[in-house]
């Protein structure tokens, strides 16, 4: 982002015509990301201080859902709005489930100032009431970013932060789905509590006149850990986020996740279990896509069938990108005109400095309905970051509606399973492969399909038949025919298998490798 040069830029920048009177007294000084570290740093050292969940007045805390529905904040009092700026900025009001406020401040070249809660931000509906105690400062529960995507009107939003160190975008003409965070602590560690740290305060930059980026600050706080974040933002088709963040742990940890991203899935074309819904396929993302520092590109759908908690690791060196995607974007498979899964966004970590040596792992949570965000990936490194070390890391993420998001060209489009009633212990599994160098392909019998049963469970599992079909649409069948190597086994004795297929055509590979664990 660039800022001003000239010393009446800077002095102009001090009077954002939007805020009310709220606003603390400017202060000179430069807000940058080694000063933002400096005080992570100096956080780290002390012992953590929780926040009082209970400072907050009565009635924010006891705001049910609908009541804090209906506190809406005032577009006209939108920072940067007056400005005409490329980029605005809405708050959110503290309370209902939001009882750990933030602080914010706003940033130029040259000043920052602090931005204090004020309820001349808001409109209170009648369902909300009495609304007059306060306590000191509120704070905030979070912010949103707006921009024109079109540089025609109207002004939509484009990122979300809001709760512990999560956070949200969308491109262009897409809905909110998945969610990232700052740091992933403990994450499915031997069934024990997972650690949310949060970001406590955030630093906004305001923007100039024909920026297409907008930039923030953040300290993120948690009982192991303090830290900086520096965040630049570019809406658009894709909208795309540079990360870069420093650690200071305070105490050792079991799991260390870099990258978060987490997700909902209920049920999907390859789910075994059923729900007594009208909508075919119920999910944010439906698969993870990992392409590996070997060129190697993995495709991994997501299922909700054991009714147990499942955990997948890819190990790898210098990892070059994953992602949970929504491949399915036809109307059809979801039927939902009001939660619009087809719109939800896929997201791509792709790391910009050297991440080393550790793995990929995505955890699958049961669920048996879609308000939970039950699905989580995230890049663990194998050392985990220990107290009085710096650890630093940075990427990009990328919001985006493309399925493909690792450029394999063959990729898979559809994943199906089933068992038939009159050979239970023969089980069938579809995948469905679509795009790239595929679409030069005539016929069936110019690719070879390449299918691995692995692990223990696969010594006890055999391929008893597989053939490739051309489908409707360009897409290439695999049919693949399980049964155990058992003469007379029972696949119930087999145990779940890892299994893989991609196509070949001679000896080049045409497709990204379809990874999945089969669940006899």
């Amino acid at each position: 982002m660039k800022h001003p040069s000239s010393a009446l830029a800077s002095v102009v920048c001090l009077f954002p015509l939007a805020l009310p009177l709220s606003v603390g007294a400017w202060e000179r000084g430069e807000v940058t990301f080694a000063s933002i570290e400096k005080k992570a740093h100096a956080l780290a050292a002390k012992d953590y201080q929780a926040v009082d969940r209970d400072a907050l007045p009565v009635w924010m805390k006891e705001l049910s859902y609908d009541q804090y529905r209906c506190i809406r904040f005032l577009p006209e009092r939108s920072l940067w709005g007056a400005d005409k700026l490329p980029f605005s900025t809405q708050f959110f009001h503290p309370g209902y489930l939001f009882r750990e406020p933030v602080l914010l401040h706003e940033f130029t070249a040259t000043h920052q100032q602090e931005i204090r809660f004020s309820q001349d931000y808001f409109e209170y509906g009648d369902l909300v009431g009495d609304h007059t105690e306060m306590r000191g400062e509120a704070g905030w529960a979070g912010f949103k970013f707006l921009t024109d995507f079109a540089g025609k009107g109207p002004i939509d939003e484009f990122a979300v932060f809001q709760g512990a160190s999560y956070w949200r975008a969308l491109g262009r003409e897409t809905r909110y789905g998945l969610s990232a965070r700052g740091l992933a602590i403990d994450t499915g560690v031997n069934g024990g509590p997972e650690e949310f740290p949060r970001f406590s305060e955030f630093w906004l930059g305001k923007p100039q006149e024909g920026s297409k980026q907008v930039r923030l600050f953040a300290l993120l706080d948690s009982p192991s850990v303090a830290g900086a974040y520096e965040l630049s933002m570019v809406p658009g088709d894709d909208t795309v986020l540079s990360v870069k963040a420093v650690l200071f742990p305070r105490k050792a940890v079991k799991r260390f996740g870099v990258a978060p991203l987490s997700s909902m899935y209920w049920f999907g074309e390859n789910s075994k279990r059923r729900f007594d819904d009208f909508r075919p396929e119920v999910h944010d993302s439906d698969g993870l896509v990992i392409h590996m520092a070997s060129g190697e590109k993995m495709w991994r759908p997501i299922t909700n069938d054991t009714g147990r908690l499942d955990f997948s690791f890819f190990a790898g060196d210098h990892v070059k990108g994953f992602g949970l995607a929504q491949r399915d974007r036809r109307f059809s498979a979801y039927e939902d005109g009001e939660a619009a899964y087809h719109l939800r966004p896929s997201a791509w970590i792709e790391p910009t400095n050297d991440w080393g040596k550790g793995k990929v792992m995505l955890m699958e949570i049961p669920t048996v309905r879609e308000l939970d965000d039950n699905i989580v990936a995230t890049w663990v490194p194998d050392e985990t970051p220990q107290p009085g070390q710096r650890y630093e890391f940075s990427y990009k993420q990328h919001w985006t509606l493309r399925g493909d998001l690792a450029n394999a060209g063959g990729h898979v489009v559809a994943t199906r399973t089933g068992v038939h009633e009159w050979e239970p212990d023969q089980r069938t599994v579809i995948v469905e492969f679509a795009g790239g160098q595929l679409n030069e392909v005539k016929n069936a019998a110019e690719l070879t399909p390449q299918i691995e049963i692995c692990g223990e469970a696969g010594e006890k599992m055999k391929v008893k038949f597989a053939n490739v079909q051309k489908m409707e649409g360009d897409r290439w069948r695999v049919g693949i025919l399980l049964s155990p190597n058992k003469e007379g086994g029972k696949l119930s004795e087999v145990g779940p298998a890892e299994m893989r297929c991609s196509l070949k055509k001679g000896e080049d590979h045409l497709t990204e490798t379809w990874v999945y664990r089969i669940q006899p």
